[in-house]
């Protein structure tokens, strides 16, 4: 029994997935297997008819680009549904346990509690580093779940800490969750998922790739880990018109443009470090690498509420009070944020 099975609700092991239309056939000229509508009345190609439940063009491109084998791939709505999926598939309601670390990114937790799981948030080490503590935890845990860089933080645990929690913890599925990696690329797990039977890695392509609202997302992992989540996942995660943004954003071009993007994200970001480090009122800036900043200020709750009233949206945590977050955009966007970052000083 390899791992995927050992540790998966026991009732999936037997379980046949759905044979939906385009799973059980391909090919042909004349579709009548899947009660569709022979009339196109929008103007997207072949949107009348049922998507691939993972397109295979799309699932090489993704692989391609990650380096990783389209086996080792699975294609979900966002890394949202990669997350839920897991739980689903590998965690029994009452019984197993998800782990995290606190702060991190509070879809972890609600996706567990949702499906009826115990979850566990560690403190950081300080330094927003990896604890012991995490180690222990993660030994009566199905899942340990770490964002890297971390949301709302953007620290960045270093590969080989990762790489040891999952040596660690073998009977344990280590997600390392790398919804913005691109902004730090060199530091991916995903080249280590084919020595790592218990690593799996989340993406998206909704942060550098520009492509928030077409809600498209991907899990690598080994091929037991992926064929079991295939028997989950529901029949079309994919819909076609996300598949074609999907393809043209992982274009040779579309990876180019990326990538001059998040050059100009980065420089942007170092220059909201250095001018929020100049500011009386701001008493930390944590190094991110991430497109975002987290900062503590006195007075935060009042300048939250200033910037809101200017039409400047970011964004503040209850679970850190005095915290405030904000997202880097575009030059005129953080212009006039600087100079109303500024004014606030000067009106205090």
């Amino acid at each position: 029994m390899n791992l995927a099975e050992r540790l998966c609700r026991p009732e999936l092991r037997e379980l046949v997935p759905y044979a939906s239309a385009r799973r059980s056939m391909s090919g042909g000229d004349v579709w009548l297997n899947a009660n569709e509508s022979p009339w196109r009345n929008a103007n997207v190609a072949d949107v009348n008819r049922y998507p691939d439940c993972q397109p295979p063009e799309l699932r090489a491109a993704y692989a391609g680009y990650a380096g990783v084998r389209p086996e080792q791939l699975l294609i979900t709505r966002g890394a949202d549904e990669g997350i839920e999926l897991l739980i689903r598939t590998f965690c029994v309601p009452g019984q197993d346990k998800v782990v995290s670390l606190a702060p991190s990114y509070g879809m972890y937790g609600i996706s567990a509690l949702t499906c009826g799981v115990e979850y566990q948030a560690v403190p950081w080490e300080e330094g927003y580093q990896l604890p012991l503590a995490l180690t222990e935890a993660g030994r009566g845990a199905k899942l340990v779940f770490v964002c890297n860089p971390n949301n709302p933080t953007g620290s960045l645990v270093p590969r080989e800490d990762l790489l040891a929690l999952a040596d660690a913890l073998p009977d344990t599925l280590v997600v390392v969750d790398e919804a913005y990696i691109e902004f730090c690329a060199d530091q991916s797990l995903a080249d280590a998922i084919g020595g790592c039977p218990n690593l799996v890695v989340l993406r998206t392509l909704s942060k550098a790739f520009a492509l928030a609202g077409a809600r498209c997302g991907f899990l690598l992992a080994g091929k037991e880990i992926i064929t079991m989540l295939e028997k989950v996942i529901a029949p079309y995660p994919v819909p076609k018109p996300v598949a074609d943004l999907a393809l043209e954003t992982l274009s040779d071009f579309g990876i180019r443009r990326m990538q001059s993007q998040v050059a100009q994200l980065n420089a942007r970001r170092s220059a909201l470090v250095t001018a929020l480090s100049t500011l009386t009122y701001v008493d930390q800036v944590l190094e991110s690498a991430a497109n975002f900043v987290l900062f503590k200020a006195d007075g935060a709750d009042d300048l939250f509420k200033t910037l809101q009233t200017q039409g400047i949206l970011i964004r503040a945590y209850g679970a850190l009070p005095g915290w405030l977050r904000i997202s880097i955009g575009s030059d005129s966007e953080m212009e006039l944020l600087t100079n109303a970052l500024t004014a606030f000083q000067q009106d205090a």
